[in-house]
């Protein structure tokens, strides 16, 4: 076991991690800081394949056809020191009928000026499943540049779920960008939950194209902003075939001299689809502060409580 590994692991266990599924035979994951691959595991009917580059890793995922993998997979990415990059180019396949659910964590501990790119391909067949949780976990000084973007197709009865959280330290600057077509009879549902703080800046855009029969999806996005960060939530639905159904739901939390900007858009080019959106951007509740603050807690700390249980 080296330092990386070791350092890398008790900062992921700091944040409430399951280290312990790593060291599971039966549970497959992979462990890389910075551009080394420092653990990697296999089990049977997912394959996993890792190239190490200059600023990061090239990695392909394949689950086989239908193999649904037991146990979440483990994918833990970091770097520990103050500055430093990391890319990662990663192509996923979910082969027919195929099933998997998809553990990232990404750990900056100690960043005060660290590139975290994220380039993703994912092929979802016929009737396959993806469940794909990338949590974040950065520390207090917001030095972290996060640039996360996935092109994503779902085939037939295929189904995507995605969630991504940052909500634990700062946020530094988020340029999320995800783009997803989906077929016939499949269902893509995302959702978002960041945290911004300080001068924090948050982009993020998420699009998906109903381009089958019967296709469904929703965009969920739930982002607080305080201090003087900002904050720019992008989320497009167009329906394309006929009775696909989209929504559309994003509310943000605006405290102090930050600011929050929705942008939903949502278009129908055949009048057999469907596609609703909803937006709100406000306070939070002042009567919610005062009964916290009755109870001992300071103003900023009654509005933390209030922020993180929306958020939760």
């Amino acid at each position: 076991m080296t330092d990386e590994y070791r350092t890398l692991v008790e900062a992921y266990a700091r944040y409430g991690g399951e280290v312990d599924a790593l060291s599971m035979p039966d549970v497959a994951h992979l462990l890389v800081h910075g551009n080394r691959v420092l653990s990697s595991r296999p089990v049977t009917g997912l394959d996993i394949h890792v190239e190490e580059t200059g600023t990061g890793v090239k990695i392909k995922l394949v689950i086989l056809k239908g193999y649904r993998i037991e146990h979440p997979v483990h994918l833990c990415f970091g770097v520990l020191p103050k500055e430093g990059i990391q890319q990662i180019d990663s192509v996923i396949i979910a082969e027919e009928g195929s099933s998997v659910e998809l553990l990232a964590h990404c750990t900056f501990p100690n960043a005060t000026r660290v590139r975290h790119v994220m380039n993703a391909e994912m092929e979802i067949q016929r009737d396959a499943t993806i469940t794909y949780n990338e949590t974040h976990y950065h520390g207090p000084h917001g030095g972290v540049e996060v640039v996360p973007k996935a092109r994503v197709s779902i085939e037939r009865g295929g189904r995507l779920t995605t969630g991504f959280t940052l909500t634990e330290g700062r946020v530094g600057h988020l340029e999320m960008d995800y783009d997803v077509h989906v077929g016939e009879g499949a269902t893509a549902d995302m959702a978002v939950k960041v945290y911004g703080r300080g001068d924090d800046d948050i982009l993020i855009r998420e699009r998906t194209v109903l381009a089958g029969e019967k296709a469904r999806s929703i965009i969920k996005s739930r982002v607080a902003v305080r201090d003087r960060a900002r904050s720019t939530v992008e989320s497009i639905t167009e329906g394309a075939a006929p009775y696909s159904r989209g929504h559309v739901d994003c509310v943000e939390i605006v405290q102090d001299d930050a600011v929050a900007v929705a942008i939903p858009r949502v278009s129908v080019v055949d009048r057999r689809a469907k596609v609703t959106h909803e937006a709100a951007i406000g306070s939070v509740d002042k009567k919610q502060v005062e009964t916290l603050m009755s109870r001992g807690l300071d103003e900023s700390e009654a509005v933390d409580v209030i922020i993180r249980g929306l958020l939760k």
